[in-house]
């Protein structure tokens, strides 16, 4: 059995978070920065390359100095979970529901996020003790997904990623979401005053 919960104090309480995607070292380092001073605590970098891990240690030790904690995304597989590890991930993403994927997370002391999108996988992930979701992709699922799940599974905390920006994570949040997940819309200056408006 494992358990996530430790998610509800590394969100603590902000509503939203941040993921880059792909964006090298400095851009990362940039982008992070960008989302810290909004007020985004947790931030993700997906661990696809080489450069993804290496900007994910960068990051975590930027996050660190500012007593924060960084997370690994796009983890699909146990060496991923490794690489997070040894980056300075402090919890791992992935964009569906892998059992092993979550056990070996845990093991390594890196709370897990699965990505869900049915009620079969929500189910699922209940069970192996999970309450914190990643629902993927949202935008795809539409605000009503979670308003159904909500019904059979109340246990069930959910984080909105992909397709997320600052004109749909309001109706996200709205229809019960806990957590926003947006990207490039930390590099939009015209996107930036409705993000910190959500975090106030």
């Amino acid at each position: 059995m494992t358990d996530n919960s430790a998610f509800g104090d590394l969100f603590k309480g902000v509503p939203l978070m941040a993921i880059l995607r792909g964006m090298g070292v400095e851009r990362s380092l940039k982008v992070a920065t960008t989302a810290w001073d909004l007020g985004i605590q947790a931030v993700e970098l997906p661990v696809q390359t080489p450069t993804d891990v290496e900007a994910l240690r960068v990051v975590a030790e930027a996050a660190r100095e500012r007593g924060l904690v960084v997370g690994a995304g796009t983890v699909v597989t146990l060496e991923h979970v490794r690489q997070s590890k040894d980056a300075g991930a402090a919890f791992t993403v992935s964009p569906g529901f892998d059992v092993e994927i979550v056990r070996a997370s845990h093991e390594a002391g890196l709370p897990a996020l699965p990505g869900v999108a049915t009620a079969s996988e929500v189910q699922a992930a209940l069970k192996e003790g999970l309450t914190w979701l990643k629902a993927f992709p949202a935008s795809l699922l539409g605000t009503g997904w979670f308003g159904a799940m909500r019904g059979p599974f109340p246990q069930a905390t959910f984080v909105a990623t992909g397709g997320m920006d600052a004109s749909t994570a309001p109706s996200f949040l709205n229809a019960g979401v806990r957590v926003v997940a947006v990207g490039s819309a930390l590099e939009d200056p015209e996107q930036l005053p409705t993000l910190a408006a959500l975090l106030r």
